[in-house]
């Protein structure tokens, strides 16, 4: 009887972030209340600086190093990738409204045509499929450079990510907010527990950021990887470190994930590309 207590409220503590019929307007408020709350001192806006808006040591340090920002010839080898005719004469501006300027703070949106989510990383493989061009590979390279060009483009732009009234819209943002929450891998933890639950404390010597304004900067510039990498390879190697089995890149899994994590950004504005530890 004690064991069948102790499973039963294992389960309720699990299913306590899809309790009761929360639609996603007000899990954006709660989400963005608590790290309000719990950081009182940091504006929303800053909150687009991921750790450094909670720590003034650790933004000193990211501060001079964005001085030479590491990404910048990425941004460079982007736009040079981005203008560059395919074989049959047309570019990239080609693909995408505006002509890929000042886009990103759309993405990752739900197609109601197609009936999923598009990233922006996968709208670029798609601009290539529709103009006879072979695929880039997902996590670095090519992808990452042309991604970092059209979000340095979007500098200062709102993100503003929309849930169409669709239930295939509201299942996928559901599927990425299951994916947040769940606890995985041979560590037994969840996205929601190092950057929300335990959001400024350390792991090992690193700061745990918080979840709001994650992915207003990416792709990103890491110190550990050396060079610039995409949303979906820091899944990769977050799954990887808590010893979880990863998803494929572009997989529904990882899409679904980024559209929970963008809607819950709304407001704050791009700053990407960016650097991080």
């Amino acid at each position: 009887m004690r064991t069948r207590l102790v499973i039963l409220s294992m389960a309720i503590l699990v299913a306590m972030p899809f309790s009761g019929s929360a639609s996603p307007r007000q899990d954006l408020e709660e989400f963005q209340n608590f790290y309000m709350k719990r950081f009182p001192d940091t504006p929303f806006e800053d909150f687009a600086n991921g750790v450094y808006s909670i720590d003034a040591a650790s933004r000193a340090q990211w501060q001079d190093i964005e001085e030479f920002a590491p990404y910048e010839l990425n941004i460079s080898d982007g736009e040079a990738l981005f203008n560059a005719p395919f074989a049959n004469g047309n570019n990239y501006a080609s693909c995408f409204e505006n002509d890929g300027i000042g886009i990103r703070q759309n993405y990752p949106f739900f197609d109601t045509d197609r009936g999923e989510v598009v990233t922006l990383e996968l709208a670029i493989n798609e601009c290539r499929d529709a103009n006879g061009e072979k695929r880039l590979s997902w996590g670095r390279g090519a992808i990452a450079d042309i991604s970092a060009y059209m979000a340095y483009t979007s500098r200062g732009k709102i993100i503003d990510v929309k849930i169409p009234d669709d239930p295939r819209a509201l299942e996928a943002y559901q599927r990425g907010k299951m994916h947040f929450y769940q606890k995985r891998g041979q560590l037994n933890m969840s996205c929601a527990d190092c950057h929300k639950f335990y959001v400024g404390n350390r792991a090992r010597a690193d700061l745990l950021g918080p979840a709001l304004g994650h992915l207003t900067h990416f792709p990103v510039y890491r110190s550990g990887w050396g060079g610039l990498g995409t949303t979906h390879r820091r899944y990769i190697g977050c799954d990887k470190g808590i010893r979880a089995k990863p998803f494929v890149a572009q997989g529904k899994e990882y899409r679904a994930l980024e559209y929970f994590q963008s809607y819950m950004s709304n407001g704050l504005a791009i700053n990407g590309p960016g650097s991080r530890k």
